[in-house]
Formats: structure tokens, sequence, C-alpha cells
């Protein structure tokens, strides 16, 4: 699998600076650790700060989300891997104006670990920390232990709607409390088609046959609920739907945010074509699109295949995805 890069062990370093040095006006690199980006624009004392984080190989996440109307800070992880603590903590200090900060990761063991810890260190700061955790996958485990799931796609809803509160000057417990909420009425559902290869090795991060997809594969090539024949896009759409509709049930009349993420290789005309399909399911449900994304959000290295995400909104919620945002990889006016 071939790769543009120098030193293998060095990508994540020279990624960070040609981002950093590619969007100076929305993001800047913090000199006590070279893991620590923060928003290039000055915030105003009292507001409660964003911050994200996870493992590289994921772009534009998490990095894409720092800037107006969603994150204020990232920490870097290596490939598929936790940012350790030190830059976490680093993140806070910088981005704490006094009205205390908001933890938002994925739910993965080394996440949990290292943001838990980074809290702790920051409560010896006097900063106050609150952490919401993402567990959208239905595919990650059953419904009476969804405190188990991952966090995938769906985690771009829980930046959105968190960082809308925010900058409306919402305090810190309200802010954690619209990103759980986000997070409670989010369910995703992936499929894949094509391993990616991490840079240090090379090598395939799973195996699947030519002719083959895996339902409900992870966002690092953990496994999925089964393989099979690859089917046509309405088949796989109606599958993932299928799933998501029994794990969360979405009446008629009900408005939902939609997102059809690409893991990194797959064309964005069969992201349409799995959004047409989507479309058309929801439309005869009775069920209304309110806001729709198509493209990479959160992908996997060069991965084939994507998720559907759908997110379910009321009225707070609405008016939490409808803000505005500019961030170097995601603007909405």
């Amino acid at each position: 699998m071939k790769k543009l890069i120098n030193d293998r062990e060095n990508v994540v370093e020279e990624m960070i600076d040609g981002y950093v040095s590619a969007h100076p006006n929305h993001i800047k690199a913090l000199e006590e650790n070279d893991r620590a980006l923060v928003s290039a624009k000055p915030k105003d004392d009292g507001k409660v700060a964003i911050l994200i984080g996870g493992g590289s190989g994921h772009e534009p996440a998490f990095m894409g989300y720092v800037g107006e109307g969603m994150a204020d800070g990232i920490a870097v992880g290596n490939i598929f891997a936790s940012p350790p603590p030190a830059p976490i903590v680093e993140v806070t200090k910088a981005i704490d104006k006094g009205a205390g900060v908001v933890y938002l990761y994925g739910n993965y063991a080394g996440d949990v670990m290292n943001f838990g810890m980074a809290a702790e260190l920051a409560d010896m700061e006097d900063i106050n920390v609150e952490m919401v955790l993402a567990s959208d996958d239905v595919a990650s485990a059953p419904k009476e232990q969804k405190e188990k799931r991952r966090g995938i796609a769906g985690e771009f809803f829980v930046y959105k709607t968190a960082g809308a509160a925010a900058e409306q000057g919402y305090n810190l417990e309200d802010v954690a409390r619209i990103a759980r909420k986000t997070n409670e009425n989010t369910r995703s559902m992936g499929v894949g088609l094509t391993p990616c290869s991490l840079p240090q090795t090379g090598e395939p991060s799973f195996e699947i046959g030519d002719n083959e997809m895996e339902i409900g594969l992870g966002h690092h090539g953990e496994p999925g609920i089964r393989k099979a024949p690859l089917e046509s896009a309405d088949s796989v759409a109606d599958q993932l739907l299928d799933v998501i509709f029994q794990d969360m049930p979405i009446n008629e009349g009900e408005d939902v945010a939609v997102l059809v993420n690409g893991l990194g290789s797959t064309p964005r005309m069969e992201l349409y074509i799995m959004f047409r399909r989507i479309e058309q399911v929801l439309k005869e449900k009775g069920v209304n699109i309110y806001r729709s994304y198509v493209g990479d959000y959160i992908t996997s290295l060069e991965m084939g295949g994507c998720s559907i995400t759908l997110t379910k909104l009321d009225d707070e919620l609405k008016e939490m995805v409808d803000q505005p945002v500019d961030c170097p990889m995601f603007v909405q006016r």
C-alpha cells in the first residue's frame, strides 16, 4: 500500500506541522507540547471551553474541528491511539477562560484512561472539567450494554451541538448536558469494504475478500457484526438503517440530522448514492431530514466504506445544529 510520507515514525509530527502552517488563521501549536493545538482566535473570558481529541488517522477529525462554533483545542494522539495526558492538560490550561472545560472524546479504553487522568491534573490547577463520551456505534455492543459502545462518526454531532452551546454562553453543566443529550439521540452503523494500512507497518488493518463487505466494522478495523457478499448501495443502506431503527425508534413527524460519512477512500459519488436511499426510506416513514451532511468527516486513513449516522432533534438541538461554524475542515453559515 503506497503512501506519500517521509520518515514513517514521524508522520504525525509532520502532519501537524503541515496542518498548522496551512491554517494559521484558525489554529496554532502550543510551545509546551507539540501535540497540543488551540484556536488561533482569542476567546472571551467566561466562555466554557471545548477540548476534543483522539488518535491521528481520522482526518479531518479531530484537528479540522477546532474553530469558531466548535472546539477550542485538541490533543493529538499517535495513529489510532489516544493522546497521553500531558498534551490534554496543556490544552486545558491554555483554553480555560474561567468557566471550565468540557472534554469530548470517544468511548475507548485509552481515551477514557488518559482524559480521566488529565481531568484529575486539571483539578489540581483549579480548572473545572466535565467529560462526555461519544458512544454512537450500534454494532459495538447490544442495547442493554450501550455503555460499552464505541464512538464513531456520531461524535461530529456531539462536537457541533456542544460547541454551539458554549458559543452561546451556556454554563459548564449545560454544555455537558447538551453533549450528553446529543449522544443519547445519536446512532451510527458502518460498513467496511477495504482495509487501511498504518504507515509504520504497511500491512492491511484487517482481511476481507475481494467481493465481501463487513457490516458494523469499527473505525480502527474492529470486527463488525458479519461479513457477507457485497450488495447494492440500496441494500446496504437498508441494512444499516434497519439496525439503527431497531435500536432507536424514530416516529413519523420527527426530525433528524443525517450524516453519510466516508471512511477515507470512498468516492463522494457512492456516498451520495447511499444518501439517496436514506432520504427515500426516511420519507416513506414520514421522518423529516432537518440537516444533511455527506462526505469525509471522521475517516480511517484510506479505508473503504462508509457509515450512516442519525441524530434525533428536538427544538433545543435544532438550535444548536443551526449555529454557524468556521473551522478549517467544516464551515456552516
